[in-house]
């Protein structure tokens, strides 16, 4: 379903599209195994995306990219009088748990994946031989 929604269409060659496949796949399970709620799980994948768009579409350092997490998570655990929504919906202890998937599944990684998004790479030539 994952390979679906994220309309990977090479999967079987594309060696780029298996990673982004895995690091959301992963991501999902992870969030489930929290027993985020539906607007939780939501809102974690969307700060998946957010991190790696930064990084793929923006060229963000990996200290910029920190930054910008940084501002999306400000403000979570305040109490609000609203419906909490989105990333407000989580408690300080699950921010925390968020912030440590973060760093040990994307940014100890981050030239490994600056390197899949910007980084040259030959076509293989493939031949009778």
């Amino acid at each position: 379903k994952l390979e679906e929604f994220l309309n990977l269409t090479q999967l079987k060659t594309s060696l780029k599209e298996a990673i982004l496949l895995d690091y959301y796949a992963a991501g999902f399970w992870w969030a489930k195994e929290m027993n985020f709620s539906l607007i939780q799980l939501l809102g974690f994948m969307d700060l998946l995306n957010f991190a790696l768009e930064n990084l793929s579409s923006k060229h963000m350092t990996l200290g910029d990219n920190l930054k910008e997490l940084a501002r999306a998570m400000a403000g979570i655990g305040e109490t609000e009088s609203e419906e909490r929504s989105g990333l407000n919906s989580f408690s300080i202890e699950q921010a925390k748990a968020i912030i440590d998937y973060l760093v040990t599944s994307l940014f100890k990684h981050y030239k490994a994946y600056e390197y899949l998004f910007h980084g040259r790479r030959e076509e293989p030539v493939i031949s009778n031989e």
